[in-house]
């Protein structure tokens, strides 16, 4: 390893230890231990360190193939020791400006979200909902209306021909009624004897079920 490369990989490891200190207070931002059950918080701690060791061990093999020297454990706890007592205090102030930040523009996009697009298109298919249900009342009274008066002329026209007939009947000579009796007699003879074959033949599908 040149000493250029051993140069640069101190100035990774002491940025990677400023990094780890800056992760580890967000990290415990927003976790809140005390909110969290103790086997979820173990958890999310594992991963925590996992992913922080992979990414150490990603830029320690970027800088120098990923060989290890007793420095780089120096320049690691050298960078945390300097966020500690350096950065740590701006930081936390800083994160917690933009936690602030980010949830006040949030709740701003909600508030615009819900005034400039939810309000009008729920106000707008109300209106759609309230126009088709007065127009279907609408259509149904007329409707309504119009079989009413269909039904008035029906029976006002089947009084007239009930009239007519009685008037024509009281009118007929006495041939044709003798005529018109016989023939009624006649079907409803016709008709009585259907309706017995089919009694008939419905009690014997009956006996024989």
């Amino acid at each position: 390893m040149t000493l250029s490369t051993q140069f640069m990989t101190m100035l990774a490891m002491v940025g990677m230890g400023t990094f780890f200190g800056a992760a580890l207070d967000t990290y415990n931002r927003f976790l809140q231990r005390s909110k969290r059950k103790s086997w979820l918080t173990f958890i999310n701690d594992v991963l925590f360190w996992v992913f922080q060791g992979l990414l150490i061990f990603y830029v320690l093999f970027q800088v120098n193939q990923g060989e290890w020297r007793f420095y780089i454990f120096l320049a690691l706890i050298c960078g945390f020791a300097a966020y500690q007592s350096l950065c740590k205090s701006l930081y936390l102030n800083l994160l917690e400006r933009l936690i602030i930040f980010t949830v006040s523009t949030y709740k701003l996009i909600v508030r615009l979200f819900r005034l400039l697009i939810y309000k009008p298109i729920r106000t707008l298919v109300t209106l759609i909902i309230s126009f088709v249900i007065m127009l279907g009342n609408g259509l149904y009274t007329i409707l309504k209306w119009i079989l009413m008066v269909i039904w008035s002329v029906v029976r006002q026209a089947i009084k007239f021909i009930m009239w007519f007939l009685s008037l024509f009947w009281k009118l007929a000579p006495k041939p044709l009624k003798k005529y018109v009796e016989k023939i009624y007699n006649k079907l409803e003879g016709n008709l009585r004897k259907i309706k017995n074959s089919i009694n008939k033949w419905v009690s014997r599908w009956k006996k024989e079920k």
